[in-house]
C-alpha cells in the first residue's frame, strides 16, 4: 500500500468534550460560540471532519452528553457526515464518589457506578457504538485510608459484571493514570494494572493509551509495542504534556514522541481501521478557540503518521541486523526530519479538500456564525 493510500485510510476519533468549555481545578474560561447541546458538538465535529477528511467519529463523554433520544442523536450525526464513537462514561463527578466509585469502600456506591457503565452499554446499543471507555479517578490520598488489596477485588468485579454485558461486537476500553486526583494510591495508576485486568477478562477488554497519563521520561513506545504483541492495545488518547495530565494538542510537546508511538503502530502494520485500535483524541482547549485547536490535532496527528509511512524499513532491518546503532537511527531521524507537509497538501487536493483546513476554517465564517447563533441557553462543559 502506498503511502497516500494509508493515510487515505486513516481514522481519527475527536471528543465531544473538546468543542465545550473545560478548565483547570481553578478556572473555566468561557468561550463565545461553544456548543450547548450534544447535538451542536456533532455539528463542529461535522466540521472537523469535512475540512480534514479523516475524523468521521465523535466519542460522548455522559451524562454530558446525555439526551432522550439516542437514536435521534445517532441519526443527527450520519444525516451530517460523522458517527458517534467510543462512550465515555463519567464516576468522578458525583459527591458520593469522594472516596472512588467501583472501588468504594461502601457497596451501596459501588453499586451506583456499575449501574452507571452498564447504563453507557444500553446507550451503545442504541447508538451503534463499539467501544465502552472506562476511566476511574478512584484511589487514595492517605495510608491506611482503605484496603489496597480489596480495592482491587472491588474493580475487578465492577470490570467482570461490565464486560459481561457487552454485545458481542463491543469492547471495553480501560484507561489508566498515573496520579490524579488521589495522590498516594491510583487504583488504575499504569497499563501494567489495566493490561492484567483486562487479560483476565478475555478478547472484549482492551488496554487504552492516555498519551498525557505517564511519569516524565516514561517509554510509551515500548507500552505500545508490548501491548501490541499482546493483542491488547485498544485504543489511544492523543494529547500533549509538558508536566502531567496537561492535555494539551497532540504533538504539542514532543512531537519526535508522537513520531516514535506511530512508527511502532505502522511496524505492527496496525494503522487500518480493521486493525481494532480506535486513534482518538482526549484533550481539554482551555485558552485556544476549540474546533481549530481539534483541527490542528487531528494534523499533527495525521502528520507524525506520514512520517512514519517515509521509514525505509528495508535499511532499518539491514543496519539492525548488522549491529549499526547509528545507522539504524540514521534512518528513523531520517524520516523525522523529511518535511511531509508537500505530501499532505497534495493528499489534501487528491481528496478533495482544501490543502490548508486550518486556513479553510478561518475563511470559512463558521466562527462566527456559531457565535451569533449560539446566544442562550447554558454552554455544555464540565464546571462551566
Amino acid at each position: 500500500m502506498s503511502v497516500k493510500d494509508a493515510l487515505r485510510g486513516q481514522r481519527i476519533e475527536t471528543p465531544s468534550w473538546a468543542y465545550a468549555n473545560s478548565g483547570t481545578r481553578f478556572k473555566v474560561f468561557a468561550q463565545q460560540g461553544v456548543p450547548r447541546t450534544p447535538y451542536e458538538k456533532i455539528d463542529d465535529a461535522a466540521v472537523v471532519h469535512r475540512l480534514t477528511g479523516i475524523a468521521p467519529t465523535v466519542a460522548l463523554h455522559i451524562p454530558w452528553d446525555r439526551v432522550d433520544d439516542y437514536g435521534k442523536l445517532a441519526s443527527y450525526a450520519r444525516d451530517r457526515g460523522v458517527a458517534l464513537g467510543a462512550v465515555n462514561s463519567n464516576v468522578f463527578q458525583d459527591d458520593d464518589y469522594k472516596l472512588g466509585s467501583v472501588c468504594h469502600p461502601d457497596p451501596l456506591v459501588r453499586r451506583k457506578a456499575v449501574g452507571h457503565l452498564l447504563e453507557c452499554v444500553d446507550i451503545m446499543d442504541r447508538t451503534g457504538s463499539r467501544d465502552l471507555k472506562l476511566w476511574f479517578a478512584d484511589g487514595l490520598n492517605y495510608p491506611g485510608q482503605d484496603d489496597i488489596r480489596a480495592r482491587q477485588d472491588r474493580l475487578a468485579e465492577a470490570l467482570r459484571e461490565t464486560c459481561a454485558r457487552l454485545g458481542p461486537d463491543q469492547r471495553m476500553l480501560l484507561e489508566y493514570k498515573l496520579f490524579e486526583p488521589a495522590f498516594y494510591v491510583t487504583d488504575v495508576p499504569d497499563w501494567g494494572t489495566a493490561y492484567a485486568h483486562c487479560l483476565t477478562l478475555g478478547d472484549q477488554a482492551q488496554v487504552v493509551i492516555d498519551t498525557g497519563h505517564h511519569a516524565p521520561g516514561t517509554n510509551i513506545e515500548f507500552i505500545v509495542s508490548f501491548l501490541l504483541r499482546a493483542g491488547k492495545l485498544g485504543a489511544f488518547d492523543f494529547n500533549s504534556r509538558f508536566y502531567a495530565d496537561d492535555d494539551l494538542m497532540a504533538g504539542a510537546a514532543d512531537p519526535f514522541q508522537l513520531f516514535r508511538i506511530m512508527h511502532e503502530i505502522v511496524l505492527a502494520d496496525a494503522l487500518e481501521p480493521a486493525a481494532g485500535i480506535t486513534f482518538m483524541l482526549d484533550q481539554c482547549h482551555n485558552l485556544e478557540p476549540k474546533i481549530p485547536a481539534v483541527i490542528r490535532s487531528v494534523l499533527n496527528v495525521q502528520e507524525a503518521t506520514a512520517k512514519a509511512l517515509l521509514v525505509d524499513h528495508g535499511a532499518l532491518d539491514e543496519a539492525q541486523r548488522a549491529g549499526d546503532v547509528l545507522g539504524a537511527n540514521a534512518v528513523l531521524m531520517d524520516a523525522y526530519n523529511t518535511d511531509v507537509r508537500p505530501l499532505l497538501r497534495e493528499l489534501r487536493e487528491d481528496m478533495g479538500l482544501d490543502p490548508d483546513p486550518v486556513a479553510a476554517y478561518r475563511r470559512s465564517g463558521y466562527a462566527e456564525q456559531i457565535v451569533r447563533e449560539r446566544v442562550g441557553g447554558e454552554a455544555a462543559g464540565w464546571g462551566a
